[in-house]
């Protein structure tokens, strides 16, 4: 984002109105201006209409800046997915895709949210550790697009100095090796610059009980009483039980 110093009279209403605090004022030249380092090209501000001059100008953004307006901005839609936001439909439609299916646990970690951001260095820093336990990265996802190792779960170099609002790494990991990924997720949060929240699902057993409750508590997480639950409303049913379920 950037400020058309010819229109702006400094009345600094816009200040607040910057989710990661990138709009500024600058002593030196007593301007208001973006910081183009901490700006992640959410618009914010510009759709705000805070401004009574109309002084905010939409750039046209180049590659690898491009990434911090698709990742923050809900409007604009990635060219790969095809879809607006950060992330996938996730468990929401599992009734019907059969995505997440017994064994597995269906794990999202979201990055920089909220009003935080992170760098896509950090990204990879945790994408690396979920990696090392032999996770399935989602092919769908945004950050698994941005990917050149899954396998080792490196991104493109180009990205990994670019602020986005947030950022999601999404995939499937064998129940198994829950405990242990845990762990190391929580080692990482203490090495990157940023916050992450944990989300995570999995099929309900016959008998009502979800294992991986018991996994995320042995481990010191508190799953919070507030989450999304899968009715099996949808159709075509995806025949977990066999075709005649």
């Amino acid at each position: 984002m950037l400020i058309n110093q010819e229109r702006c009279t400094r009345c600094a209403q816009c200040i607040s109105f910057c989710p990661v605090g990138a709009i500024v004022g600058d002593k030196a030249t007593k301007q208001i201006v973006v910081d183009q380092e901490r700006c992640v090209e959410c618009n914010v501000c510009y759709r705000s209409g805070v401004c009574p001059e109309d002084a905010f100008v939409l750039p046209t953004l180049t590659w690898p800046r491009s990434v911090r307006g698709v990742f923050s901005d809900p409007v604009q839609v990635h060219k790969e997915t095809r879809i607006p936001g950060r992330g996938t439909e996730e468990m929401k439609t599992n009734d019907v895709t059969g995505r997440f299916k017994r064994g597995q646990v269906g794990i999202a970690i979201e990055l920089g949210r909220p009003g935080t951001s992170t760098s896509f260095r950090d990204v990879q820093k945790v994408a690396e550790v979920c990696a090392r336990h032999g996770v399935t990265f989602e092919p769908q996802n945004p950050v698994t697009f941005l990917m050149v190792d899954r396998a080792r779960g490196l991104l493109n170099p180009e990205v990994l100095d670019e602020r986005v609002l947030s950022a999601i790494i999404e995939f499937e990991v064998d129940q198994a090796k829950v405990p242990a990924l845990l762990r190391d997720l929580r080692a990482v949060s203490q090495e990157i610059q940023t916050v992450f929240s944990l989300n995570a699902c999995q099929l309900v057993e016959p008998d009502g009980s979800v294992p991986m409750l018991k996994m995320l508590r042995a481990e010191g997480f508190q799953p919070s009483p507030n989450g999304k639950n899968n009715v099996g409303l949808g159709k075509p049913a995806y025949p977990f039980f066999g075709e005649e379920a």
